[in-house]
């Protein structure tokens, strides 16, 4: 069974940096590609930014690209997002998930290209 964990979240001030971490246990974790989604009270889930399985690729929405950083250790089953420069619209639970496919470095940005998702982890941004 496949079990994402993610941490790090927090209140932090606008300006501020937060980092999320994303633990993966139960299948080859660096078979696949990693992405990072955000949802807000009310909103649909965004993509914020994705990662392919050995990280040649990287993409990042328009409005986190410059502040966001996404990457990935696979020796320690893990991805990580560096957030810099929060704003308060980056307010948002933040879920990590795995693309259902293997070795592609094609990024996807739709929640339908992820199979599996951790719970998630708040950000909230105060101005």
């Amino acid at each position: 069974q496949v079990q994402l964990v993610e941490s790090g979240g927090g209140l932090v001030q606008a300006g501020g940096s937060l980092r999320l971490s994303c633990a993966a246990s139960g299948r080859t974790f660096s078979s696949y590609g990693m992405g990072w989604f955000r949802q807000a009270p009310g909103k649909e889930r965004e993509f914020v930014a994705a990662i392919s399985w050995n990280s040649g690729s990287t993409y990042y929405r328009d409005s986190v690209k410059g502040r966001f950083t996404i990457s990935r250790d696979n020796a320690k089953n893990t991805v990580y997002l560096q957030m810099n420069s929060l704003k308060p619209e980056d307010t948002a639970v933040y879920l990590c998930a795995t693309d259902y496919r293997r070795f592609v470095q094609a990024i996807g940005v739709s929640p339908e290209r992820y199979e599996y998702w951790g719970q998630g982890t708040q950000v909230t941004v105060s101005s």
